[in-house]
């Protein structure tokens, strides 16, 4: 969908399709649905809509939410001859595109990885807990140059006094 027309046209059947879902489509069956993401192919002759349901199937959904999910997939697709004429009409094209609703388990997956997140950050904290404050090598880490004291100048003036001029 890198074409510019094609985008748009996805961005306006998505703007449709949200619109009759919430004001026209009186199915009881139809949960509180999101229209998520719409793509269409490039010859704009098949859409796909992205949808969730608010509440329903994810990793630890109960089987009303199972339920409600299927009943939402069931008034999507009896609804499907109602939205495409009307995305027909508003879009003003030749040929109407035909809509295919997908349930989009996106929200379930970045569920999924933030509890896989909560844990790892979780143990780190109590890996850090564990460990002592204290730093693994010395107070200092840095190379400094070497002080000369004393003793040390003493012998170079030494070795300096053994050795004949040239």
């Amino acid at each position: 969908m890198t074409n510019p027309r094609v985008r748009k046209i996805a961005d306006r059947i998505q703007v449709i399709v949200a619109e009759m879902l919430e004001r026209r489509v009186k199915d009881p069956r139809l949960g509180f649905v999101t229209v998520t993401d719409v793509r269409v192919t490039g010859d704009t002759q098949h859409a796909s809509v992205f949808y969730t349901v608010l509440g329903a199937a994810g990793p630890g959904a109960t089987d009303d939410e199972e339920a409600q999910l299927v009943a939402t997939a069931a008034a999507l697709e009896s609804a499907k001859g109602l939205l495409r004429s009307e995305v027909a009409k508003q879009l003003g094209m030749r040929l109407a595109p035909t809509l295919e609703f997908i349930h989009d388990a996106l929200p379930q997956t970045a569920r999924q990885l933030d509890e896989v997140l909560a844990r790892a950050r979780a143990q780190d904290e109590a890996v850090a807990a564990q460990r002592g404050a204290a730093y693994a090598g010395e107070a200092d880490p840095y190379k400094k140059p070497r002080e000369e004291s004393a003793e040390d100048a003493a012998d170079d003036d030494a070795a300096d006094e053994d050795e004949p001029e040239a």
